[in-house]
Order: structure tokens, then C-alpha cells, then sequence
């Protein structure tokens, strides 16, 4: 698949081809692991198909998907100033048993 190919199609088919291509590597690696795997380049072209797919629906060409896929930053709220007690004054003391 080319990747003129995969900018034709629709937001809906690119979502199933990536599904369906996500699909075809999982029984890949099966047939891989189980030395059944007779076309080894299959691999490779399903690899690079999902990238491409993956490519196109993130790219900011897209309208108005851009902001659904990064959100917006997070302002972080700033660190408490260190408390002038000493660094067990809030714990427990322990006492003596005599």
C-alpha cells in the first residue's frame, strides 16, 4: 500500500485497514513462531503499512484532529516552601519506657 493510497481513503477505512493490518501481524507472529511463516517478507510490508496508516491519521493536515490527539500542556502548580521545623517535628516522638 502506498501512501497515496492510504490518503484516499476515509478516516473510517484508514481506522479499519489499520485494524484489520494489526490483525495480520499478530497471526504473523504466530506463524513466525511456530516456523509456519512461509512469506517472511509479509512481515515487513505489514510493519511499514501500519506506520503509514498511523502516519496519515496523526499528521495536522488533518482538520480538526490535531487538538484531539496532543492536549494542551499542563500549567504546574509550584512547590510548597520547606517548612521552618525541623525534620521531625511532625512525626511522633518516640518515648522512653523505663
Amino acid at each position: 500500500m502506498k501512501i497515496e493510497d492510504v490518503r484516499r481513503l476515509s478516516h473510517d477505512q484508514r481506522i479499519d485497514q489499520l485494524l484489520q493490518l494489526k490483525k495480520e501481524q499478530f497471526n504473523l507472529r504466530f506463524q513466525a513462531a511456530t516456523s509456519q511463516l512461509e512469506k517472511t517478507h509479509r512481515v515487513e510490508v505489514v510493519r511499514r503499512d501500519i506506520a503509514r496508516i498511523k502516519t496519515v491519521l496523526r499528521s495536522p493536515a488533518q482538520a480538526g484532529r490535531a487538538t484531539a490527539v496532543s492536549p494542551p500542556p499542563v500549567a504546574k502548580k509550584p512547590k510548597a516552601a520547606a517548612s521552618p521545623r525541623s525534620a521531625g517535628a511532625g512525626k511522633r516522638a518516640k518515648t522512653a519506657k523505663a
